[in-house]
C-alpha cells in the first residue's frame, strides 16, 4: 500500500460529448485486478459505491454474450436499486469491453476496461460511452465519479488483504 501522503489519485476526463474516461492505479498485480473486476468473491467486496452499501446480488456469466447483473442495498434505509448488462469482450488479464444499464430511464453504456501492469501496479483505464451527450451529463450530475473513487479505494484496500492466487491472506 502507498504511504499516505503517496496517495492514489483518480482522473476523470470528458474527451468528446458522450465519453467518460476514468483512470486510477491500484497496487496489485493486473491478474489479480482482473479477478476482482470479474468474479463474484471480489466484487461483492469493493463495487459498492459509497459507504452503508451492500450487494446481495452478484451475478457474472463470464462469456462473451454472457451477462452480469449487481443488486444493491442501502443498510440503513433498505433503499435498492441494480445494474446489468453483458459482456462483449474478454481478454484475461487485459480487456473487459461490457455493456451497463441503469434500468427504466437509462440507455445502455458500453465500458471498456483496459489494465496495464509496471512494477506491480495496475491502472485500471475504463472508458464509458454514452449514446448522447445528454445521458452522459446526466450520469455525470449523479455524482458516479465520488462512488467510483470510493469504490477504487476499497478494491486497492481490498487486494493488498488477498493473495496472488485471488485468496483472502490469513483464512
Amino acid at each position: 500500500m502507498p504511504a499516505p501522503d503517496e496517495a492514489a489519485t483518480m482522473t476523470v476526463d470528458l474527451p468528446d460529448d458522450t465519453t467518460i474516461v476514468i483512470t486510477r492505479a491500484v497496487q496489485a498485480p493486473r491478474a489479480l485486478v482482473f479477478a476482482a473486476w470479474t468474479e463474484p468473491v471480489h466484487l461483492r467486496n469493493w463495487l459498492l459505491g459509497p459507504d452503508g452499501w451492500s450487494m446481495p446480488v452478484c451475478e457474472v456469466d463470464l462469456r462473451p454474450g454472457g451477462a452480469w447483473k449487481y443488486g444493491y442495498r442501502n443498510d440503513a434505509s433498505g433503499e435498492e436499486f441494480s445494474l446489468q448488462g453483458g459482456f462483449v469482450e474478454i481478454s484475461p488479464p487485459e480487456r473487459l469491453v461490457t455493456t451497463e444499464s441503469w434500468g427504466p430511464g437509462w440507455p445502455e453504456a458500453l465500458n471498456t476496461l483496459v489494465l496495464t501492469e509496471s512494477g506491480g501496479k495496475t491502472t485500471m483505464t475504463l472508458t464509458i460511452s454514452y449514446p448522447s451527450k445528454e445521458v452522459r451529463d446526466k450520469v455525470i450530475a449523479t455524482g458516479m465519479a465520488g462512488g467510483v473513487e470510493v469504490s477504487y479505494d476499497r478494491m486497492e484496500k481490498y487486494l493488498a488483504g488477498v493473495d496472488g492466487k485471488g485468496r483472502e491472506r490469513g483464512g
